[in-house]
């Protein structure tokens, strides 16, 4: 992994310690004319898949926000570092991703990849992905809005990104 910036570290270490992200999606197509609907926001746990350079969500296909993502693939990850009851707020550090999410055919390498990577990070959930209604999809993202600390707010590129959640460990 190459050297990380103090900044690119922080990043790393917020999405190497949180393990949910809000997530964003549209949920129709308004008509010519019509104010556009609300986006839809979810709680979803997620994964770093290093080898697919994506995050990784396990979802239902029972869910509105699955529908929504096979839809409309553009979504977005927010991630925020947990309150502190003596801190304050406005500095929490936090990181909104916008990405494009896919769903890997069930017996791909990718799907296979997510599949490591998610169990990794969620042991637990494996018996999950033997439920016919749940798959993975991948949110390959394209750039990030990351805040630091109060006065500390950057963009982020997917490269970047990538470079800092690094590839796993082999």
């Amino acid at each position: 992994m190459p050297h990380l910036s103090r900044l690119q570290a922080s990043l790393r270490d917020l999405l190497g310690q949180r393990r949910t992200a809000a997530l964003a999606t549209q949920q129709s197509n308004p008509c010519a004319g019509t104010v556009l609907p609300a986006p839809q926001l979810s709680m979803v746990p997620f994964a770093w898949d290093g080898h697919c350079g994506c995050f990784v969500l396990h979802v239902s296909g029972l869910a509105a926000h699955t529908r929504a993502m096979q839809l409309h693939p553009a979504v977005s990850l927010l991630v925020c570092a947990a309150e502190e009851p003596s801190q304050g707020v406005h500095a929490l550090e936090r990181v909104a991703i916008e990405g494009v999410a896919s769903a890997p055919p069930a017996d791909s390498p990718q799907c296979q990849s997510a599949r490591a990577a998610y169990l990794q990070r969620f042991a637990e959930a494996e018996f999950m992905t033997t439920l016919g209604d749940f798959r993975f999809v991948c949110i390959t993202p394209s750039h990030a809005r990351h805040v630091a600390g109060f006065g500390a707010a950057r963009d982020v590129t997917a490269q970047d990104l990538i470079e800092a959640l690094g590839a796993p460990a082999d």
